[in-house]
């Protein structure tokens, strides 16, 4: 079976460093806020392009706190696309907030920057674009609209570490953004983990002491903040890792350009790109009217395939105030997409067997 993504495959390259990097942390005794810490936020902050990188305990706590972190509560409405993992909806509803969802373009899966307008009440305070799949947002039209009714843009990068829109990487795009380094990611951790990015200090130093128990200094707490921080070990690893993640993301696209040019099949939507580089391929997302056979034929051709997402963010129960809502774009896309096997350690034969067993369904 090619397994949708093997982990002990991508982190097995990384043994020698990371066994130097785990004595290190043990012989140092500090195992919270050290000298990898500090290391990996500096070199993942020149990554992005971005002047401050703050490590969190995971994704979902970055996009929370910095929603916090803004003052935005009960009575403020945000902007958020339908068409994503429930996390970015959480971190607003969190906060007091109302999410306000926006249709996908359906070409692209992403916020549909045309629709957003209609959406801005005078309730409004905050864009939340989604760079789903590792494809980065067209940021054109919204930093118009962020500018014209004084909107922050917060990126909910989590899949698309090392995306590009025009010479920009992800995470430098908006006012702020939050990643996630879970195992699956194009950065993943060894564990969970997490980091917001901006070029705002003022907003960099309050998340600071948000995600510090509201702490500027110890014991003397000005927010009512949260216990959120990236370990030392985590931070380690994933400074290992980021030397590597320019190349997986590239060897990422070079499998994607291989399907697209080799899968021939008219019952499979393959995914479109704005531009080559905008892409990380986090996931490789098809979509077809007939998912339940295609996913159990791949498995009897031993390919794994994985459903990201089964159900839409407004069906969940956890939001049945909005169970009524009308999202047609959104609702179809969940009913048909599957993703199949990407990553950076995938072999050329197992992608060739991918296509063809794909070719001849």
């Amino acid at each position: 079976m090619i397994p949708f993504l093997d982990l002990e495959k991508i982190n097995s390259r990384f043994n020698t460093e990371f066994r130097a990097v785990l004595n290190r942390v043990l012989i140092s005794g500090q195992y919270i806020h050290g000298e990898f810490y500090d290391s990996f936020c500096k070199n993942f902050a020149n990554f992005c392009g971005v002047k401050y990188a703050l490590g969190v305990a995971n994704g979902l706590d970055a996009l929370r706190i910095i929603i916090k972190a803004y003052g935005f509560g009960p009575g403020d409405e945000i902007i958020v696309p339908a068409n994503t993992f429930i996390a970015t909806v959480l971190a607003v509803s969190d906060n007091g907030c109302t999410p306000v969802f926006v249709e996908p373009d359906i070409d692209t899966y992403l916020i549909n920057p045309d629709l957003i307008e209609e959406k801005i009440t005078s309730k409004t305070r905050a864009i939340v674009v989604v760079h789903l799949y590792g494809q980065a947002v067209d940021m054109v039209k919204i930093k118009e609209l962020a500018a014209k009714y004084n909107l922050k843009i917060i990126e909910d990068a989590a899949q698309a570490h090392g995306a590009y829109f025009r010479g920009q990487r992800t995470g430098s795009l908006g006012d702020s953004a939050g990643f996630s380094f879970y195992p699956g990611k194009n950065l993943g951790a060894l564990g969970d983990g997490g980091a917001i990015t901006t070029n705002d200090p003022i907003l960099y130093e309050k998340c600071k002491a948000i995600a510090n128990y509201g702490s500027d200094y110890k014991y003397h707490h000005i927010y009512k903040g949260v216990n959120s921080r990236l370990d030392e070990l985590q931070a380690a690893f994933l400074d290992c890792k980021l030397a590597l993640l320019d190349s997986d993301n590239q060897r990422r696209r070079d499998i994607s350009a291989y399907y697209r040019a080799n899968i021939k099949n008219s019952r499979v939507v393959l995914p479109r790109v704005l531009c080559e580089l905008s892409h990380v391929w986090h996931l490789f997302v098809i979509r077809t009217t007939d998912r339940a056979n295609l996913m159990k034929y791949l498995s009897d051709n031993n390919v794994q395939s994985l459903i990201h997402y089964p159900v839409p963010p407004h069906q969940q129960l956890a939001y049945a105030e909005y169970s009524d809502y009308s999202l047609p774009l959104t609702e179809m896309i969940h009913n048909e997409v599957l993703s199949i096997p990407i990553s950076p350690v995938l072999e050329d034969n197992e992608v060739d067997h991918i296509v063809d067993v794909l070719n001849n369904y």
